[in-house]
This record gives C-alpha cells, structure tokens and sequence, in this order.
C-alpha cells in the first residue's frame, strides 16, 4: 500500500538541511579567516554532501519520478553522509595534532546530534521497525569504519563499541517516542475524519428531512388554497350547468359565485407563491416582517387589528424565525379563511430564553380534539413546525367563542438593532 508523507515532514526536512548547509558555510568561513588551523577541508565534504540534498529535496519532479522510494535515499543520504564525514574529519584531526581522545569524543558528540533530525523524521513517517533499522545500520556502519580508526588514533576498539551502543540504545528510546507520538496523532486524526464524515452525512440527513418536510408543509398549503377553490368551483360550474336551461338567472347567480371563488382563489394562490418566493426575514427582521404580515391578512379580510410585538427583539436563529413567521402566517391565514372572525391579535413577547407568539381571534372557533372533516391541514403543519425547532404549540378553541394558538420557542441572547 502507498505510503502518504506526512503534512510538513518534506518542508521540516528541508529547513534542517538548509540550517545544517548554513552552519558548515559558516564553519568553513571562519577556518578560512584563521588559517592557521588549517582544518577547512574537513567542512568542504559536508557542504557538498548537504548542498546535494538540499537540492534534491527541492526538486518537486524527482517526488515524481522516484515515487516511493524518493523519501528513503533522502533519510540514507542525511544518515551515511555526516557518518563518513565524521570519520574523515576524525582521521584528519589525529594526522594534524595527534590529540585522539578529544577528536573522537568531539566526533562522537557531534554525530548524536546530526542524526537525531534524520532519526526522527524516519520515527514520523514510519514506524518502530524502521526506526531500528535505522538505529542497526548506523551502529553497524560507525563500527566499521572504528576499526582503522581506532588502530590509527591509538585508543581502544571498545570505546567505539562503547559509545556506538549508548549512542543506539538512545536513539532506540527516542525513536520509541516518537512513533508513539505520531501513533497517536494519526489516531486521533482518523478518528477526526470520520467524525467529520459522519457530520456530513447528518449535515445532508437533515438537508433531506427539511426538504421532504417542507415540500409536504407546501402540499398543505396547495391544499388548502387551490385544491378547496377548485373543488368549490368544480361543484358550483356543475351545477351552473345543470341549470343553464331550465334556470337562467339561478345558473348565472353560479357563475358569478364560481367567478368570485375563482379570484378568492387565484388571491390565495398568488399570496402562498409570494410567501414562499419573498424573504422577508431577511429583508426586514423578524418584528417588522410579522407586523407586515398581520397587516396584509388584516386588510385582505377585513380585520380589526391588534398588534403588540416590541420594536426590538431578541436576534434568534433563522431556523426559529423562519418557524415563528410561518405559524403566524398559517394562524392569520386561517382566521381569515375559516374562522368568519372580525378582529384578530397578534402578539410576541420575549421572556426568560423564550419567545411567545400569540395569535387569537373571535371568530366561531372549533373543537381541537375532533380531527377536522374538510381537509384542513393547517394546524398539523404548526405543530410540526414546533417540533422540529424544540418549541410548543398549544391551541385553545371552543366553537363561538374564537381561538387562540400559543407558539413558545428559545431564543437567543444577542439584541438587533
């Protein structure tokens, strides 16, 4: 399987490469400035070393070409090259001053530090596996090239076995760690992902259930609109023309009712249409749309009015003002269709997180707990609309004495302006 390199591991990589480049330059610059040291040709082969790596990693076309191999000659290249350089510039300092002891110890020191970047890159991309492998192949390279060091600096053999095995065992501890904590980090970001799979998923649920409801709550509107015009004007044409020649004036007493019916309804119609196509929540705000809203079903009908719905109000979530506006609609829409009434209340009051919408009339009222028999929906579709933002609908009718729908939502914190 296709191993993916780990986010910013190339570009981490590549800074320590060029942080290393940076410092042998300058290294090789001071040898330069004092030359009585005579040691710059120890920085030269690092330079080298380093300034080709540091161009392989920037070559995007190599990633490319080398595929899964491009990372791994990379991590060879930043282990075996300061390994052989650390040698050379070893051997080079006991033919310059002999001082064996304090050249290997500087080496051996120097050498930890230079691959512990390389160490923990591998134990990043990969796993503890690799990290031992890492940690044998270089114990195995720096105690063969001890051997003709050791005979040539004069010390013993095992003072390089010695600090080969502190030096692996400390690389195996380290590597540990870090696989450990990368292990983790993958972990977790799986663990993310699939959380965020799963929240797109609900996301598009959601997406689906809203629509699935709102075209039903647009069937009820339909129903109660066209759907009773319609069959009204069906019935009264019927009968209009069963009585086209036996009774004139009775037929076109008919006609004109259906013709009156037929603009009811094409009223009716156009304000659903208008509903659903206009925005005026978000071109007005939630208090000023609603005041509209009462006004308008106020007019059509021939209303008194009563309006108590403050000014400011608390901002809440489009989801509940968008709730809040279609059972105010809904209520005004049947107190002017069904309840025959002749003033209408409409009123929102913030209380304690809450808002109340309160909309009562004195027409004839109704039985709630008896299921309507004509087909009206529109009551079952307040209710839905309650449910689906955490809020309750009550309804209080007797028939002759009006009605009154209650519509207690949450509300938010912020105020608009």
């Amino acid at each position: 399987m296709k191993r993916t390199l780990e986010p910013g591991l190339l570009q981490v990589f590549r800074l320590f490469v060029a942080v290393r480049l940076a410092l042998l330059a300058l290294t090789l610059c001071a040898q330069v400035i004092w030359p009585e040291q005579r040691t710059e040709r120890y920085s030269i082969p690092g330079i080298v070393e380093t300034a080709f790596l540091l161009g392989y990693l920037s070559w995007g076309w190599l990633r490319k070409a080398l595929g899964e191999i491009y990372l791994p000659l990379a991590l060879a290249v930043a282990t075996v090259g300061p390994i052989f350089e650390a040698a050379l510039g070893f051997g080079m300092q006991i033919a310059a001053d002999g001082n064996a002891a304090l050249s290997f110890t500087t080496s051996a020191w120097q050498l930890i530090l230079t691959l512990f970047v390389p160490l923990v890159l591998i134990g990043w991309q990969y796993d503890f596996t690799a990290v031992m492998v890492f940690c044998v192949g270089a114990a195995l390279l720096d105690l063969a090239l001890g051997a003709p060091l050791s005979r040539l600096g004069g010390f013993r053999y095992r003072q390089v076995v010695g600090v080969v095995f502190i030096r692996t065992l400390l690389y195996a501890v380290v590597g540990y760690l870090v696989v450990r904590l990368v292990r983790e980090q993958r972990t977790q970001r799986k663990a993310l992902e699939k959380a965020n799979v799963r929240l797109a998923n609900t996301a598009i649920t959601l997406e689906q259930l809203t629509i699935s409801r709102e075209r039903n709550r647009l069937a009820r509107e339909l129903h109660d609109t066209l759907a009773h015009t319609l069959s009204a004007l069906a019935v009264q044409l019927e009968a209009a023309h069963t009585l086209w020649d036996t009774n004139p004036t009775e037929s076109h007493t008919l006609l004109e009712r259906a013709l009156a019916a037929t603009r009811d309804g094409l009223g009716e119609a156009r304000r659903a249409i208008q509903s659903l196509r206009s925005a005026p929540l978000e071109d007005l705000g939630l208090a000023l749309a609603l005041r509209h809203l009462a006004q308008s079903a106020a007019e059509r009908a021939g209303l008194a009015l009563d309006v108590r719905i403050p000014e400011r109000l608390r901002d809440v979530s489009p989801e509940i003002e968008q709730a809040i506006y279609r059972v105010a609609d809904e209520a005004l829409a049947n107190a002017a269709r069904h309840a025959n009434a002749r003033q209408v209340a409409i009123a929102l009051e913030p209380s304690e997180g809450h808002l109340t919408l309160t909309i009562s009339d004195d027409g004839r009222g109704f039985d709630p707990a008896q299921a309507p028999a004509d087909g009206r929906y529109g009551l079952r579709g307040m209710r839905e609309r309650a449910e689906m933002i955490g809020g309750e609908l009550t309804v209080e009718s007797h028939p002759g004495r009006g009605t009154t729908i209650r519509l207690r939502v949450p509300a938010g914190e912020r105020v608009e302006g």
